[in-house]
């Protein structure tokens, strides 16, 4: 199957699986992550395929979503792409991003590294910052009935893996825990000029929102 067919069944795939997904995490989360992973995908050396198949199924079962259990997203993806006749070299590969491409908490270890990751991991990280990235915090927040900010909690700089996945603290805690992070942890050239621009947008955000919370003009 030539890779022009097999990147439409799976774009086929991925609509159709998450067709009821929460809006952070949708169809429209992955066409932003697949379109921008082939801009920045331009001035790197990667497998163009491998890029485009970890965006496609990077979040095809958050384990945000599934209880916390992170196998599920890597076994559907493989599921999936072996159904279709994928190389299985290119099935490990896809497989080994997706079980590498999130955050995790500000402490976890990434434990696989490749160019194609890196192109991948940073256009999702770049769709979780600026206005985006804001629309989707909130819309999260909302659909864990959060509160929108508390001045008495804190945001946790030290969180272990477990405590980041279970933690209910206010959306705005999120941008110092996460969002605000995610500037100096891009991997490419391009990853880290959309960034810097985004994050800047995230800053003047956070600032105005703190000034209309006190009720100042």
């Amino acid at each position: 199957m030539v890779e022009e067919q097999i990147i439409k069944k799976t774009i086929d795939f991925v609509k159709e699986t998450l067709a009821d997904a929460e809006g952070g995490h949708d169809w429209f989360h992955i066409q932003r992550v697949f379109k921008t992973s082939q801009t920045i995908a331009k001035a790197e050396n990667v497998n163009i395929l491998i890029v485009s198949l970890g965006a496609l199924l990077h979040d095809i079962a958050d384990s945000k979503f599934h209880n916390g259990d992170e196998t599920i997203g890597p076994r559907i993806a493989a599921d999936f792409l072996s159904n279709i006749g994928v190389n299985q070299e290119i099935i490990a590969h896809v497989v080994l991003i997706i079980e590498n491409i999130s955050f995790k908490g500000g402490n976890e270890t990434q434990k696989f590294t490749s160019p194609e990751l890196d192109v991948v991991q940073d256009a999702d990280r770049l769709d979780a910052i600026g206005a985006v990235g804001i629309a989707r915090c909130f819309n999260y927040g909302g659909f864990k009935n959060r509160a929108l900010y508390d001045p008495e909690i804190k945001p946790n700089m030290n969180m272990s893996k477990e405590e980041y996945k279970k933690s209910t603290a206010p959306t705005i805690n999120h941008f110092y825990e996460k969002l605000l992070l995610l500037k100096d942890r891009m991997n490419t050239k391009t990853g880290k000029k959309l960034a810097q621009q985004r994050h800047v947008f995230m800053e003047q955000f956070l600032d105005q929102f703190y000034k209309e919370w006190e009720g100042e003009f």
